[in-house]
């Protein structure tokens, strides 16, 4: 039985982890408001508590354990529901945490609002409502909205490949997303509130067309290819952002196309996780550093001026010395502007956690120093080999002593002062003042 609402009912949520979960957050949060529910910020404490939870690293049962506290601190009486990627995959694990009182699979989480409503009346301790992710065929659209300037646009979901390290597969399920269509739909509908900038995200964007069957397409959805040349054409949307793309599925033909795009802006986040050929094939990735190489030269050959982030690992099994400095050597030489630095992590029912040669983990967490430490030097390059140029920027709402902020097309910082800047807009800047903290100052003048 589904209770009626009061229009004084509070609900707040938590996200952890990928845009992808604040996308989905967002979406479920309008439900909620669309049936009479006020949100709140988390920290004022509601009626009903929603944690989004991740699980690409090892910290994430103690991150919602921590979570639950300080809901249950802020509302005694709250109803704690818990969703996401670590509900899938340990439910019962999350059950038995004081305070939550629902549990919710990939395949249950869009339907909260029946769930809460009806069982806030009468709410048991860790009820789960979950099924087997093989059975998690449907694509179910969202967009985020309201947290941020840009808007995080999801487009696909799960995953067909299975990494040796990874978990998203047993938590999302295959590869599926919705049609053209209905992507360009919402993103029409996001132009209609004023947003300027669009990032396209998913679990595996690059595999867009997918049905939810490994390697079965539905020739309707089309290809990443084709939804990008689409999303160019959208009126009102003045950028798209590609949030990451697997090497292998960034095509030279889609690295062509973008160079001459007329909305979606030069800056890429291509996961490399290592600098080895051999370390590669060990985590199953689906392609080789010769083929990653020329993915990156093709870019900046096409885009000179373009932003590439990397996402790499440190520390996986079999991973030598000699191995890792493969992976410095191998970044050190590309033409890259930052890089996501990863420390492995055992996860529960990847084929990592039985490798043998497992690496001491003080040996990770100093490899990782080492590509951070690389990490700045190369964003500090990037942003020096801006300098002089002019720029257009997206300008964020917040204000912080006295200074708005934004990002270039290609995802460089700028600061600007608050009297001269309005929050959403595009202002053209010109980079010519580089602060020690990696940011470029534009006074106006």
């Amino acid at each position: 039985m589904i209770h009626p609402v009061c229009s004084d009912k509070t609900i707040a949520f938590y996200t952890l982890g990928c845009k992808l979960n604040f996308s989905e957050t967002s979406g479920i949060a309008r439900t909620f408001i669309e049936k009479g529910y006020q949100k709140v910020e988390f920290e004022q404490g509601a009626d009903v508590v929603v944690i989004n939870t991740c699980s690409v690293t090892d910290q994430a049962d103690k991150k919602c354990r921590n979570i639950v506290r300080q809901a249950k601190r802020l509302s005694p009486n709250a109803f704690v529901a818990v969703i996401g990627c670590y509900a899938q995959l340990k439910p019962e694990e999350i059950s038995k945490i004081e305070g939550v009182n629902l549990v919710l699979g990939a395949g249950e989480k869009f339907n909260l609002y029946q769930h809460v409503e009806s069982l806030s009346s009468n709410p048991e301790q860790g009820k789960i409502l979950d099924s087997k992710i093989e059975t998690v065929k449907e694509f179910v659209p969202s967009y985020s909205w309201g947290d941020r300037t840009r808007t995080f646009l999801k487009v696909q979901d799960g995953c067909n490949y299975h990494c040796a390290f990874c978990t998203i597969p047993l938590a999302r399920g295959n590869s599926r997303s919705s049609s053209i269509e209905s992507v360009l739909q919402q993103a029409r509908e996001i132009a209609e509130k004023g947003v300027k900038e669009i990032v396209l995200t998913g679990v595996n964007i690059g595999d867009f067309g997918l049905n939810g069957e490994v390697g079965e397409r539905n020739r309707e959805h089309g290809t990443f290819f084709d939804l990008v040349k689409a999303l160019d054409q959208v009126e009102g949307i003045d950028r798209f952002r590609i949030s990451s793309i697997e090497p292998n599925l960034l095509k030279e033909e889609i690295i062509d196309w973008l160079a001459s795009s007329k909305k979606f802006v030069p800056h890429f986040h291509l996961p490399l996780q290592s600098g080895s050929d051999v370390i590669l094939k060990k985590m199953h990735r689906r392609y080789k550093t010769a083929l990653y190489r020329s993915r990156i030269e093709q870019i900046k050959e096409k885009m000179p001026d373009a932003c590439i982030g990397v996402d790499v690992i440190t520390g996986f099994p079999g991973e030598t010395e000699a191995e890792f400095r493969a992976t410095f050597d191998f970044l050190h030489s590309l033409p890259i502007s930052y890089i996501h630095a990863f420390t492995f992590s055992e996860r529960a029912n990847t084929e990592a956690t039985n490798l043998p040669e497992s690496v001491p983990y003080p040996i990770r967490e100093e490899r990782t120093r080492q590509l951070q430490s690389l990490s700045e030097k190369k964003k500090r390059a990037f942003y020096e080999s801006q300098k002089g140029s002019r720029k257009t920027i997206l300008v964020e709402h917040e204000v912080k002593n006295g200074f708005r902020f934004g990002f270039t097309e290609n995802y460089i910082k700028v600061q600007v002062p608050d009297e001269k800047s309005v929050a959403n807009s595009l202002m053209l800047v010109n980079l010519d003042n580089l602060l020690p903290e990696t940011l470029y100052a534009f006074n106006g003048n």
